[in-house]
């Protein structure tokens, strides 16, 4: 089959009315579109059975995972070409059933399925999330999500997140590192909450445990650190263990509908929302609401998205919801703001981070290429494509505004009125004032 790859190029600038902003190279050898910079290579044209079953970024992502799509050069450059071909061009998409219905898409398809043969499509990638059993977001669902997502082998973690084990957007500064930046950022929330010797903070998904050693260790605080995930758990107990912490923190397994030992003094919950869905969410807030004593801080760290022009048209991410955060929402700054205010908070601070979140991402990234072998070897020749995809195409979104991430400070504040906060904005605890 001769050429290819100046078919596939013809068919995709035939559809979509423009012109293919990468090169694409095909299994044949052949090459077709702009000379400079990266290319685009379909492996196998088992790729174009997939995207024909399942068109749009399902298909290509299983394409993906499988090794048979890949790019030749800087990723994050393929990302940045195609996030503007194919997610941000100003024209308003076409509805599905009009898509289908459309004779030149029709063509584009025949067209399609002569250069990827007769056969069926293959199975989907073993990594992909299937068996979801219950209702979205109940107690037994959201188990299973985050033990699709988080136990997939500490060392394979380690190896991405560095020595910090800090799964969430650092705080940089110039000239510093990774580790830098993960530790300012808990110190941060720690000031942000106004920790001081014996409060007690709930750390609501807790993760591997480094934000309840931090609080612990650097402030004196009694921590209960709470995760779904049997193997954050095992992992952050022996580092408190090995801290000498374990009488001022407990790491429990237990979902935060379940917490019944408040008050706290002060809840963190950093990177935890987006799991909680917008039908909880509500739930969420109360719940936190509940737990912390009057006066008490809580400081939610979370991704954001922008707002829909049509909020009930927002659709969870294919490739994400199948391999990255089976279940994962994402809802707009001010829906959260809205949200916290409904359940009894008053929101005295947001600070928005995103930049801060694109270089942490790209450092992960980093990470994962520079020890390639030992992130296969440890989970998959998949797991670690889908690591690699996710990072690098998020490090992008945030880049472009796509998505945000915001740190609220919310108070519990008294009937008296006195929430505790010093006047100066951007001071987070009376001894800073001083």
């Amino acid at each position: 089959m001769a050429d290819a790859a100046s078919r596939l190029t013809a068919l995709a600038e035939d559809v979509l009315g423009v012109r293919l902003p990468v090169r694409l190279r095909a299994w044949d050898g052949s090459e077709a579109g702009p000379a400079d910079g990266p290319v685009l290579i379909v492996r196998d044209r088992r790729a174009l059975r997939r995207v024909l079953w399942k068109p749009g970024e399902l298909g290509l992502a299983r394409a993906w995972v499988a090794g048979e799509i890949d790019v030749e050069g800087d990723l994050y450059e393929v990302l940045d070409r195609l996030a503007g071909f194919l997610w941000e061009r100003s024209e308003e998409p076409r509805g599905r059933l009009e898509t289908v219905r459309d004779p030149q898409v029709r063509a584009a398809a025949k067209a399609l399925l002569k250069l990827a043969g007769p056969l069926p499509p293959p199975k989907p990638p073993v990594e992909e999330m299937r068996g979801r059993s219950g209702i979205r977001h109940s107690r037994r669902r959201d188990k299973q999500a985050i033990s699709h997502h988080y136990d997939v082998g500490n060392a394979f973690y380690e190896l991405v997140l560095g020595p910090s084990m800090v799964y969430s957007c650092a705080y940089w500064t110039d000239g510093g590192t990774l580790e830098d930046a993960q530790r300012d950022k808990l110190d941060l929330i720690a000031r942000k909450l106004n920790l001081k010797e014996d409060d007690r903070l709930l750390d609501v998904g807790c993760g591997w445990g480094s934000m309840a050693i931090h609080a612990a260790r650097e402030y004196g605080a009694r921590v209960v650190g709470i995760t779904l995930s049997r193997e954050q758990a095992a992992y952050a107990r022996k580092r408190i263990a090995e801290e000498g912490l374990t009488d001022r923190i407990e790491i429990r397994v237990q979902d935060y509908r379940d917490v019944a030992d408040g008050p706290y003094d002060a809840i963190s919950s950093i990177g935890m929302a987006e799991h909680v869905g917008e039908v909880r969410y509500r739930e969420y807030a109360d719940t936190l609401h509940r737990l912390l004593k009057p006066g008490g801080r809580l400081l939610n760290h979370q991704i954001s998205r922008r707002p829909e022009p049509d909020e009930a048209a927002y659709e969870v991410d294919p490739f994400i919801d199948a391999y990255v955060f089976p279940d994962g929402e994402l809802a707009p700054m001010g829906r959260t703001l809205t949200t916290l205010e409904d359940a009894g908070f008053e929101v005295r601070d947001v600070e928005a981070i995103r930049e801060h979140y694109a270089l942490t991402l790209r450092r992960w990234v980093a990470n994962l290429e520079r020890d390639w072998d030992r992130a296969v070897r440890l989970t998959s020749p998949g797991r670690a494509r889908i690591w690699r995809l996710y990072m690098a195409a998020s490090a992008v979104s945030f880049e472009r505004n796509r998505i945000g991430v915001n740190q609220f400070l919310a108070v519990k504040t008294p009937e008296s009125g006195l929430s505790g906060l010093p006047l100066r904005s951007r001071v987070w605890s009376e001894s800073e004032a001083r």
